[in-house]
C-alpha cells in the first residue's frame, strides 16, 4: 500500500467519513484530503473543517456547489423528464457525478493518487461515485473501505472513534432511526422500520413537509417562467436555479407534496424500499410538462418519453458521464429550444394542478381544435380516407383468421 501517497476524501464530517479519515491515514500511511460539498442538504459544513483539522488534514476543501448542482445536473435532468420505475425523481442519483467530478478535480490540483468515499458495498452510491470517477479519470485509485476492512457496525464504529480520540457528536446517545441523504432536490429515508415494506412510516419522520391533512385548506397558485425548458422565474421573479428550486421546495412542502414510499429494484440487484421527499421536484416535473405539451411537435414529444426511461436508468445507474446520456442529453437539449412560456400551477394538500399554460411558441392552434365552426380550417371528410389507410392492415389480419 506504500504507493498511495495522498487520497482525496468525499468527507462529510460524520461518523462514518470520520473514521475513514483516520483509517486512511493508519492503513496506507498517506496524506488525506478532505472535500465537503454543500448542495443544499441543510446542515451546516463548516464544523467538518475543524473535525479534519483535529485528525491532523492540511488540505482541507469546503465547497457550496448548489448552483452548479442544479444549473448543470438537476435541469438538465429535468428537461428529460426522467423518472426511475415510475415514481423515483433521482434525488441522490443526480448528486453523485457532481461529488464524483469534484474529487477527481481536487484529486489532480493536490496530486493526489487516489481517491475515498464511504459508500458502502450493498447500495448504489458505490457504483455512481466509481463510474462517474473513472470516466473522468481512468487510471485512478478508488479506495472503498466498507469493502474492505472489518469495521461492519455502528458499535465497531465508535469503538474506533474511542481509541483514536475521534469527536463524535451524541455518540453515546441513541441510534439514529433512519438512514438519511440530504441535497437541495429531495431527502430519502432508509433503514429501521422502512425494512418491512409493509410497514406506514410515521409522520415524525418526514422533515420537508406537512402531511396532506394538515395542509393548508386554501389552495396556493404559482406561476413558472420557461426558458428552453427550464425555470426562469416564479411569479414573475428572476431566480437563480438553486433558488428556484429551494423555493419551490418550501411552497411544495407547506402544501404536502412530493411524499413518495417506493419499494426500487438497485443497480446490484437487490429490492430497496426508502421514503423520499422531493416537492420541488415533484413541482418542476408537472410544470415542465405542461409547458412542453403547449410547445414540442407530437413525434418529439413521443420519441422523448420512449427515451426517457432509458435516460432515467443510466442517471440511477451512475452513467451521467457516458457516451449514451451525453448523446441522449444532446437530443433532449435540442427538443428545448422552444420549451418557453409561462405554467400557472394550484398546490393544494399534496396535489399539483395545471390550470393555465401560455407560450409564445405554442403549436395549439384554436381555429383548428375548436368544437365550433372551424371556417374550413380542418375538412372532417379528410378523416375517412386517413381512417381506412390506417385500418387496411388489421382489416387484412381479420380477412386472414389472425385477430
Amino acid at each position: 500500500m506504500s504507493d498511495i501517497n495522498k487520497v482525496v476524501l468525499a468527507y462529510s464530517g460524520g461518523l462514518d467519513t470520520s473514521v475513514i479519515a483516520k483509517w486512511l491515514q493508519q492503513t496506507y500511511d498517506c496524506e488525506v484530503v478532505t472535500f465537503t460539498a454543500d448542495i443544499g442538504q441543510g446542515e451546516e459544513v463548516e464544523p467538518a473543517r475543524l473535525k479534519a483539522e483535529a485528525m491532523g488534514i492540511k488540505e482541507i476543501y469546503i465547497e457550496d456547489l448548489r448552483e452548479e448542482f442544479v444549473r448543470d445536473f438537476v435541469n438538465p435532468m429535468f428537461r428529460a423528464n426522467a423518472v426511475y420505475e415510475g415514481e423515483y425523481l433521482l434525488g441522490t442519483s443526480i448528486a453523485r457525478p457532481l461529488i464524483a467530478k469534484r474529487l477527481i478535480e481536487i484529486a489532480a490540483e493536490t496530486n493526489a493518487d487516489a481517491i475515498s468515499h464511504g459508500a458502502t458495498g450493498k447500495g448504489n452510491d458505490q457504483v455512481r461515485f466509481e463510474l462517474g470517477a473513472y470516466a473522468l479519470s481512468p487510471g485512478i485509485e478508488v479506495i472503498a473501505p466498507w469493502r474492505t476492512w472489518d469495521l461492519n457496525s455502528r458499535d465497531k464504529l465508535l469503538t474506533y472513534c474511542a481509541q483514536n480520540n475521534i469527536s463524535v457528536e451524541k455518540k453515546l446517545g441513541t441510534k439514529s432511526p433512519y438512514s438519511m441523504d440530504a441535497n437541495l432536490l429531495h431527502i430519502s429515508y432508509e433503514g429501521d422500520v422502512l425494512e418491512d415494506p409493509g410497514a406506514e412510516p410515521e409522520e415524525e419522520m418526514w422533515l420537508w413537509s406537512v402531511s396532506p391533512e394538515a395542509a393548508p385548506d386554501v389552495a396556493t397558485y404559482i406561476e413558472l417562467e420557461y426558458e428552453r425548458g427550464d425555470i426562469m422565474a416564479i411569479n414573475g421573479e428572476k431566480m437563480s436555479p438553486a433558488t428556484v428550486l429551494a423555493e419551490l421546495n418550501r411552497v411544495g412542502g407547506a402544501n404536502g407534496i412530493g411524499r413518495a414510499d417506493i419499494v426500487e429494484n438497485r443497480y446490484v440487484g437487490m429490492k430497496s424500499r426508502g421514503c423520499y421527499e422531493t416537492p420541488g421536484g415533484t413541482i418542476m416535473l408537472k410544470g415542465h410538462r405542461a409547458i412542453e405539451s403547449l410547445t414540442l411537435d407530437r413525434e418529439l414529444a413521443h420519441l422523448k418519453d420512449d427515451l426517457m426511461p432509458r435516460y432515467a436508468t443510466l442517471v440511477y445507474n451512475g452513467y451521467w458521464f457516458s457516451p449514451e446520456r451525453i448523446a441522449l442529453q444532446t437530443l433532449i437539449d435540442e427538443s428545448q429550444k422552444f420549451v418557453n412560456g409561462k405554467v400557472r400551477l394550484k398546490l393544494y394538500k399534496g396535489n399539483v394542478v395545471v390550470v393555465g399554460r401560455e407560450s409564445q411558441h405554442s403549436l395549439f392552434d384554436e381555429e383548428i381544435a375548436t368544437f365550433e365552426d372551424d371556417a374550413g380550417a380542418y375538412n372532417q371528410g379528410d378523416a375517412e380516407g386517413f381512417i381506412k389507410l390506417n385500418a387496411l392492415r388489421l382489416r387484412i389480419a381479420a380477412q386472414k383468421g389472425r385477430l
